[in-house]
């Protein structure tokens, strides 16, 4: 039986536990972790001293290491000659708790299977994420995603009336149909009728007589001056 996962105490042990008691402590007969075909056993039987544990051949208990009085290991083992033992578990007793610890084959394994489980379940969460769409392809799709952004309060986008291109645009195709198009009507003041075209009188153009002498002659003046051009540049004598 797989004894890792169990433990065992007496309450009515745990003020006088010390190095030479602890043994007698650990072969209690409602301890799980005991062998009753020990060799403490027998020595216990027979009312003899630990130190015949070394004469004789089979399991036996001994304490290996103690910290009075809270930290106490005891090992299992098996003795095949007064020189040669092999250990067979090690037990620790904290504060009057009694545990068997795990071997490094034990240990190894609950590491392996503990980080496989969590690979398997990141794989698994992952995929949960994972959508696919023929036209969309592969895309991530997370539920802290949606909470954020329904919580997130929605900001709301100015939206320009047109941009630059398209104004200038406008314009110029107005233009270019008022140019085919010319208007018919005109209102000359807001709030007016509007009046056609046809209808509004032109302003009379002055009379020659009009036109003072002087502003002839500045005007012909002007005149020779653009036919003329503007005079030739000498060239300088050095």
């Amino acid at each position: 039986d797989n004894l890792l996962g169990i433990s065992w105490v007496d309450s009515s042990w745990i003020p006088i536990l010390n190095n030479g008691s602890v043994l007698d402590y650990f072969s209690e007969r409602s301890n799980p972790f005991y062998d009753r075909t020990c060799n403490n056993e027998v020595v216990k039987m027979q009312r003899m001293t630990l130190d015949h544990l070394n004469q004789m051949v089979g399991v036996e208990y001994i304490l290996l290491h103690a910290q009075e009085p809270i930290l106490f290991i005891i090992r299992k083992q098996q003795r095949q000659s007064p020189t040669q033992v092999m250990p067979l578990a090690d037990y620790y007793i904290i504060a009057g708790v009694i545990y068997q610890a795990p071997d490094l084959g034990s240990v190894i394994n609950s590491r392996v299977l503990t980080a496989v489980h969590g690979i398997q379940s990141a794989f698994e969460e992952a995929m949960s994420y994972c959508r696919y769409h023929p036209s969309k392809g592969y895309w991530w799709h997370f539920k802290d995603q949606e909470e954020r952004e329904k919580t997130k309060p929605k900001a709301k986008k100015k939206e320009e009336p047109s941009s630059i291109f398209q104004r200038q645009r406008v314009d110029a195709l107005l233009l270019d149909l008022r140019q085919k198009f010319p208007p018919r009507f005109v209102q000359q003041k807001p709030g007016e009728k509007p009046v056609p075209v046809d209808q509004i009188k032109k302003e009379p153009e002055p009379a020659p007589e009009a036109v003072k002498p002087e502003e002839k002659e500045t005007v012909k003046n002007a005149q020779s001056a653009g036919a003329k051009g503007p005079p030739e540049k000498r060239m300088r004598l050095q």
